[in-house]
């Protein structure tokens, strides 16, 4: 029964036991097939040597976020579960949250490799919340694909062991005269079959058993690697795909909350509690801890009745703060760069990156429906586990009261990492007694959602000889806000202490930044001050502010040596990996062509996650002439071309991998250039999409070219976040070459007109809760 799964550093011909890997998987008793992994330590098959696990954190070339998450995943691995059903499918509750991201179908395609089972007879659906998986639910890092690739594998080609034992016990042949055949199908030489259906029950065990499997080699991969639709993708175009607010639950009616004008603002009285409630359709009006809420038989009515509520205001967290007082306050806060030498030459130079709103194209949502001594609630999690604790804590219910459903999302870029709609929802259903279906308005997320905070980056670069000598960057952020964890509650505990907090930023921010280039000595350290804001780890955390600071201060570094931009990069690079997609984006973008004053190219790059990105951008930065208006947010430089290129390692679905680099330049273009939040007083200006610019379809480059590097380490690494850095640098400085002056203040526009009307405050919600819905995300 013992398989075995080659290393790929292994020799072939080598000692038996050395260099070898062996996958241990369960057959869990069910009464129909269902199969389970094991990884880590304990996986590993006896007679064979335990495997070196890092113990601490290095720099994050060393030891990255993403291998710690992963390293996380591995005690409880063998909780995952795939199970064959009696019409021959396969059903998997995949314990991620599908935010857009598409690991639904990357993790039916890992299923359907080793299985022999086609995609469209592999179900996956999304795992409730399960506390005894520990870390092993969080969505999060880039890392879905590279923690579950071996578990799903191990646990479909159990299965597929124990169908094949199955039928030979049936057929009564030689299990090596069997084969599967990706029809669902186990056939003989001898020309009979039986599908998966009929030995479902027979592969099935009454007790639980512990086996061991091989996995496929590479080279035999029919699944992994190639271009896939989404298994979601006709349920999404046609309106079937189903969120938090599609689904019924009984009893459970639309419900708003009327916010205070400033952040975190706290409700003193209500004047008119009794006329709203009176309000045709209002069933319910309360105060809880965020404002008023309210609820009704449409949203249209709750919409009427947060407008008619007359409430007294207490100060909130960020009272008369401004992008002046925040920048000020930044600065102050700045840790010191090393002292100068007078032997040598410096680039000098200190970036601003103001606020921006995660800006998901589903606002903030949940369903709660809570009683004496229980709760069930639904919505968009990507930390679930952290989720339902810190629900149940509130609510003061054992966690194993608290029931917690996850729904797909209509994206989240961090957001959904926490659960502030969720725990909303539940203190209105508990503070009511009836279910509630919760939605905020578009201007509630822009105004009291979590935000990507503030910062500056502060960056010194020496130079003599031809070499760079020092990199030393000091990154001063509004605190970020970690309280989601490492997916459940202790870590997420931890990230609130006053200390804690500072501790566990600055331990993401040394697993996530490096810097990818021969600069002598580097430090590259975090500071924060004020905790006064909501906010949260936007698409790449840290990384777009950092990389744009520093790929920035890569081009001023070779005008100043007076070499070119791309030649330089690749002269300093540490890795070929970089040096690769870096050459194909000069290759097939052509860098270097003539190009018209005002217009010019950008070029950099970004490793993160096992993983390198390289993105050219063209720019345009002449005046326009097409009459378009600030109000629009049509004015500006616009990116005429993008060329990127991406290496991930191995590209589970090289299809889904282009997706998603097109919409982190997406993001990378809006954040360089027009897409931040003014605040005023305590509030944001933005409240839609309609003054929040997003990039949009007039901004979208005409020309967009993503090229996929064939495989190179055999594994995948991190892509959902990757090409947001990457895009926003090479932006920034296509944008400091057509214009001839390094931009310093991202957005680059958010210092120019403001284009836009600013909602009022109070009532803080205009006519329509749909509005706002062109963008190109």
């Amino acid at each position: 029964m013992a398989g075995q799964v080659r290393d790929p550093e292994e020799r072939p011909g080598g000692p038996a036991g050395i260099g070898r890997r062996r996958f241990l998987g369960y057959v869990l008793a069910a009464s129909t097939l269902t199969v389970a992994a094991e990884l880590g330590e304990a996986a590993l098959a006896p007679g064979e040597a335990a495997a070196a696990v890092p113990s601490l954190p290095g720099p994050a070339e060393i030891y990255d976020l993403n291998d710690m998450l992963t390293h996380a995943t591995l005690p409880t691995a063998n909780l995952i579960t795939i199970r064959i059903e009696a019409d021959g499918t396969a059903s998997f509750a995949l314990p991620r949250a599908e935010v857009g991201q598409g690991i639904t179908t990357s993790s039916a395609m890992l299923i359907a490799e080793e299985l022999d089972l086609p995609l469209e007879r592999i179900h996956v659906t999304l795992a409730d919340a399960r506390p005894e998986l520990l870390f092993n639910q969080l969505t999060g890092g880039s890392n879905t694909t590279i923690s579950t690739f071996t578990p799903i594998r191990v646990a479909a080609a159990v299965a597929r062991g124990r169908l094949l034992r199955a039928a030979a016990l049936e057929l009564g042949e030689s299990l090596d005269t069997l084969t599967t055949k990706a029809g669902a199908v186990v056939s003989s030489a001898t020309g009979r079959s039986l599908s998966y259906g009929d030995l479902a029950q027979k592969a099935a065990a009454v007790t639980t058993a512990q086996v061991t499997v091989a996995l496929k080699d590479a080279d035999a991969f029919q699944v992994i690697g190639t271009p896939q639709r989404r298994v979601d993708a006709l349920a999404a175009v046609t309106g079937r795909k189903r969120f938090a607010m599609d689904l019924h639950v009984p009893g459970a009616l639309p419900t708003m909350v009327c916010r205070p004008p400033t952040i975190n603002g706290t409700v003193r009285s209500v004047a008119n509690l009794d006329r709203v409630r009176a309000m045709p359709g209002i069933t319910d009006v309360v105060t809880v801890s965020s404002g008023v809420a309210v609820r009704g038989r449409t949203f249209g009515q709750c919409i009427d009745a947060v407008r008619a509520l007359q409430v007294t205001w207490g100060p909130g967290s960020a009272e008369g703060k401004s992008d002046a007082t925040v920048r000020d306050e930044l600065r102050r806060a700045e840790l010191p760069l090393p002292a100068l030498d007078l032997l040598t030459k410096a680039v000098d130079a200190r970036f601003t990156f103001h606020f921006a709103s995660n800006s998901a194209l589903e606002t903030n949502c949940a369903i709660a429906d809570v009683r004496p001594g229980s709760a069930e609630i639904w919505g968009s999690f990507k930390a679930p586990i952290t989720a339902q604790e810190q629900i149940a804590a509130r609510l003061g219910l054992p966690v194993t009261a608290v029931k917690l459903h996850v729904t797909e999302g209509g994206g989240s870029f961090g957001r959904k990492l926490f659960h502030d709609a969720a725990a909303e929802a539940a203190e209105i259903s508990q503070a009511m007694g009836k279910p509630v279906k919760l939605m905020w308005h578009r201007t509630d997320d822009f105004r009291h959602g979590r935000t990507h905070p503030m910062a500056t980056s502060r960056v010194r670069a020496t130079y003599a000889l031809g070499q760079v000598l020092t990199y030393d960057q000091r990154h001063t952020s509004v605190a970020t806000d970690f309280g989601h964890g490492v997916g459940e509650i202790i870590t997420a505990e931890a990230a609130s202490l006053p200390v804690g907090d500072l501790t566990f930023s600055e331990t993401i921010f040394a697993l996530t930044q490096q810097t990818p280039y021969h600069f002598g000595v580097v430090t590259q350290l975090l500071g924060e001050t004020d905790k006064g804001f909501p906010t949260g780890s936007m698409r790449n955390i840290y990384s777009p502010n950092v990389r744009c600071a520093q790929e920035l201060v890569v081009d001023e570094l070779a005008r100043r040596m007076g070499k070119d931009p791309y030649r330089f990069r690749r002269e300093f690079l540490k890795e070929d990996r970089g040096r690769a997609v870096l050459d194909k984006v000069a290759e097939v973008g052509n860098w270097g062509r003539a190009m018209p004053a005002g217009t010019a190219q950008g070029i950099a790059l970004h490793p993160e996650y096992h993983a390198w990105v390289a993105v050219l951008a063209e720019i345009d930065c002449r005046p326009q002439t097409t009459g378009r208006t600030v109000r629009d947010g049509c004015t500006g430089p616009r990116v005429t071309k993008v060329v990127c290129a991406v290496d991930v390692g191995l590209a589970v679905n090289p299809r889904g991998l282009q997706a998603q680099m097109m919409g982190g330049i997406m993001d990378g273009i809006a954040i360089t250039l027009s897409s931040g939040l003014h605040l005023d007083n305590g509030h944001f200006l933005e409240g839609s999409w309609d003054n929040y610019f997003y990039t949009r379809q007039w901004n979208t480059p005409p020309e967009l070219e993503i090229v996929v590097m064939p495989p190179t380490t055999g594994e995948p690494g991190g892509a959902g976040e990757l090409a947001v850095a990457g895009a926003a640098a090479a932006v920034a400085c296509a944008y400091g070459r057509a214009t001839g002056t390094m931009p310093t203040t991202f957005p680059v526009n958010h210092a120019g007109p403001l284009g836009f009307e600013p909602l009022p405050t109070t009532p803080p919600i205009p006519a329509s809760p749909t509005d706002g819905l062109d963008r190109a995300h």
